[in-house]
């Protein structure tokens, strides 16, 4: 991936929605314990960083259905964590047994529903030009925005060969207009093995929605403008994957980062 040592390998997905009057208690608890205390402090664990949509960002999202959030509004705020690619299987065992350790201690939060969880194995990342920052700093370059793009390969290819494909066609396209600086795509984990355990084995509450086919693609674009400024640049990106005949975009969203520390959007989320 580069010449240094130190690279991701893995990223936690997790999409979820507090119930409606808990939203400043679930961002306090989320950013102020579970994120350190259920993910960051893991082995392995390179970065993280927490996104928001609000109603405004929410309504943009598309296709009306999709089997990646139900309903498609679903999910106010995303986090995202990268893993080294030396350490995800012990991290992933780690997390399995931390979070059962954290709500038998009284620090869950069970006022919250999961919209989408799930591991991804690191596939490729293009950069716009003169844009240089690499994937592995991704989550600490503090970007204005993220806009998530789910798609399912057409025929019967892999999510291995979308993700190829796409970044050398379509992507960079969308890199050459300018509102997009990274774009990074991810296939799930274990994609080609049996389907993974139920969630209520692995997870003291239910994972979200199926997500669509296990060779589907999810790809973080990264921007340095806000998102309503990058979002026509993403939506003809959608446009050009299904044109092109390589795959389907079953999940389209924008996304703020959080302004951690503070209870802000907390009231926009509706």
């Amino acid at each position: 991936m580069s010449e240094f040592p130190v690279n991701v390998g893995t990223m936690l997905f997790t999409m979820v929605d507090p119930h409606r009057g808990h939203e400043v208690a679930y961002n306090r608890w989320y950013e102020r314990d579970h994120f350190y205390a259920g993910c960051m402090i893991g082995p392995g664990i390179l970065s993280g960083a927490r996104w928001v949509a609000t109603r405004e960002l929410k309504d943009l999202r598309f296709p009306e259905s999709s089997p990646f959030a139900e309903p498609v509004d679903a999910g106010s705020y995303l986090a995202i964590y990268w893993i080294s690619d030396e350490q995800a299987d012990e991290w992933q065992a780690w997390a399995g047994s931390q979070v059962w350790w954290l709500y038998q201690n009284g620090r869950g939060f069970d006022e919250r529903t999961h919209a989408q969880t799930g591991m991804y194995d690191f596939a490729a990342a293009s950069n716009a030009p003169h844009h240089g920052v690499p994937v592995t700093l991704a989550l600490d370059h503090r970007y204005a925005s993220m806009h998530v793009v789910v798609s399912e390969p057409s025929g019967d290819a892999s999510g291995a060969t979308l993700a190829r494909d796409v970044h050398e066609g379509p992507v960079a396209e969308l890199l050459a207009r300018g509102a997009i600086g990274l774009a990074t795509s991810w296939t799930m984990k274990g994609a080609d093995g049996p389907p993974p355990a139920d969630d209520q084995q692995t997870s003291p509450m239910a994972l979200g929605a199926p997500g669509g086919s296990r060779q589907r693609v999810v790809q973080l674009l990264f921007s340095d403008l806000e998102p309503t400024q990058a979002w026509d640049d993403v939506r003809g990106y959608t446009a050009a994957i299904e044109s092109s005949g390589l795959g389907r975009v079953t999940f389209a969203a924008p996304f703020l980062p959080t302004d951690v520390g503070t209870d802000r959007h907390t009231d926009q989320l509706w």
